[in-house]
């Protein structure tokens, strides 16, 4: 019996063959993962195939003499896809695990008895194979049924799951029980792409950026190109002392550089389904991300979904679905380049590290090639055609329109957390007032400000109550995206124009007032109260007054504080950008 083995660290992408001379598959699409580095007696090992080529049906185990076990596997994503697993202690082996599509085996790989020395799938690089784990990964991380809520206080919660996180305590020191896990909303994708490179053994690199202007989008110098995890298992503090310095040097302002730029840590996609993967990053024109972690597939039962991760100024993060109140989109955006946008990948030439061209990702990529088309779509466009994606058959209007409502109420339930959070600093801090900064900065500044405020978050939730009053108006604009069985598309319109308005009545949330008591809200009052989500953003302002409780009512009874004066006096002025729904200039 011999192997040829492929795998580094524990990652094994392996070839089998028999004493007979049956070889196993040698299959490029597929590669077989696993995790911890060094098994332990009695610690379970995890497998994940991934695949690019569509999905497998089945894991085997096939032990020294041929038997063979079923493992229960979990299948996800598409492209990649992936078969999760969990071994228990298998005994002193040889055996092999074979992925098998069709009842037959596409890949293998050896696990247990002597076996020389393994080469890196990812030749220390963020190759194919390191680029379809990264997806994977990503969507094992985060995804799950669609309907169940993930709603996060940090990373830290899914990075400590074994069941979650793949790579869980992959050195076995126990080092994701002692990371502090807090990224925030420009921090998270960044902090999520170094704690692979640091766990596989991959480099990283990023960028110090300008925030741009009105007039132009942020501007980036050289790349820092950091390969200490390329070297072999590195301890926690080295990990720890990269975010340091990416903490310090990334912002708001480094995924929003122009789809054309050469020197920027990302670059724009096509906006195609394969090649919007796990992991690909949305840069809003306003310095919000998010990262695409499932792709829910359409059904006779029910409406496809994209859904996404986000963190808040808080260190929350949380899962919420595509729809045109969370993932905005201006164009033309002269300040921005918004879009989808991938990691510029860190390539590797013998010992030196690169970062490809636009025109060579354009030509070859390891996930998705160089595309600028998202510039040259409008608004409605660039949502007609994600529509498309998400939901291919159409759906009908009454889909439709339940999708965005629950879209909406998923915001707004995101709301009463982070609200919350600002009501629990306070309890904490008494007597304390925030400052509040001038002009443009209540949007980017640091500190207590960011962390509790919602100025960001609350413009987005006035964006996304518009969508959704415009509902039945982009029916009669874009009746192809809708399975309207022959009614005109004015009357399905006016249809769903009585729904809304009977539905927003029926659908609730609740809120916890200052005293600690429930109060509860339906979607109509949120929509009466438009104007008081304009100056609603202020964490010195008690929770009802940023709910839109008027005083003398009973809702309001409870409130205990007030903004200052002189804050209260600026939010009036600033509250032109809200009614209008635009962000400052800087």
């Amino acid at each position: 019996m011999r192997w040829v083995t492929r795998g580094l660290g524990g990652f094994l992408a392996l070839l089998w063959v028999s004493a007979a001379g049956s070889p196993c598959p040698d299959n490029p699409a597929a590669a077989i993962w696993t995790s911890p580095l060094n098994p332990l007696p009695g610690v379970p090992t995890r497998i994940m195939a991934v695949l690019a080529d569509g999905p497998a049906e089945a894991l085997y185990q096939v032990g020294p003499a041929g038997e063979e076990i079923a493992l229960d596997a979990d299948l996800r994503g598409g492209p990649p896809w992936s078969l999760s697993a969990r071994l228990e202690e298998a005994g002193p082996g040889p055996y092999r695990i074979e992925v098998r599509r069709g009842g037959q085996p596409i890949a293998c790989a050896v696990l247990g008895g002597a076996q020389p020395g393994p080469d890196d799938p990812t030749g220390g690089q963020w190759n194919e194979a390191a680029e379809a784990f990264y997806s994977a990964w990503i969507e094992r991380l985060f995804g799950g049924h669609p309907e169940d809520s993930l709603d996060l206080p940090s990373l830290e919660p899914v990075l400590r799951d074994p069941q979650r996180n793949f790579l869980h305590d992959h050195f076995g020191n126990g080092e994701d029980e002692r990371l502090r896990a807090t990224p925030d909303c420009a921090d998270l994708p960044y902090f999520l792409r170094a704690y692979f490179a640091w766990k596989v053994g991959l480099p990283i690199a990023y960028r110090a950026c300008d925030r741009g202007s009105a007039t132009r989008p942020p501007r980036c110098g050289p790349a820092i190109l950091d390969d200490r995890f390329t070297r072999g298992p590195a301890p926690l503090g080295a990990f720890t002392g990269l975010l340091r310095r990416i903490a310090d040097t990334v912002h708001s302002g480094s995924a929003r550089t122009a789809l054309t730029a050469e020197a920027s840590d990302f670059y724009p996609v096509p906006l195609r389904r394969e090649f919007l993967r796990p992991g690909t990053v949305y840069a809003d024109p306003y310095g919000h991300t998010l990262m695409i972690v499932q792709w829910v597939p359409q059904t006779a039962e029910g409406s496809g979904q994209l859904l996404a991760v986000d963190a808040q100024p808080d260190n929350s993060v949380s899962r919420k679905r595509f729809w045109e109140g969370t993932f905005l989109f201006v164009a033309p955006a002269p300040g921005a380049g918004p879009g989808f946008k991938a990691f510029r990948p860190v390539l590797r030439q013998g010992a030196r590290l690169w970062l490809p061209s636009n025109a060579a990702l354009a030509a070859e990529a390891p996930a998705a090639p160089y595309s600028d088309e998202q510039g040259q779509l409008s608004a409605e466009d660039f949502y007609a055609r994600m529509g498309q994606l998400i939901n291919p058959h159409g759906l009908t209007p009454e889909r439709a329109y339940e999708a965005a409502l629950d879209a909406l109420v998923e915001q707004l339930e995101t709301r009463v957390g982070s609200v919350e959070n600002g009501e629990r600093y306070w309890r904490e801090h008494r007597g304390t007032v925030i400052p509040m900064p001038s002009g443009a900065a209540i949007f980017e500044t640091q500190g207590p400000w960011e962390d509790y405020s919602t100025p960001s978050r609350d413009l987005r939730l006035l964006i996304a109550l518009r969508v959704l009053d415009d509902l039945p108006q982009r029916i009669v604009r874009y009746p192809e995206l809708f399975a309207l069985s022959g009614q005109a598309p004015e009357a399905a319109a006016a249809a769903i124009a009585r729904r809304h308005r009977e539905r927003i009545r029926e659908r609730r949330f609740s809120y916890r007032r200052s005293d600690g008591s429930p109060w509860e809200l339906t979607v109509a009052e949120v929509f009466a109260r438009r104007a008081a989500f304009e100056i609603g953003y202020n964490p010195n302002d008690c929770a009802e007054v940023r709910w839109g409780a008027q005083p003398g009512t009973s809702e309001y009874a409870p409130c205990n504080r007030r903004a200052p004066k002189d804050q209260k006096a600026r939010m009036e002025r600033y509250r032109v950008w809200f009614h209008e729904i635009r962000r400052p200039t800087r």
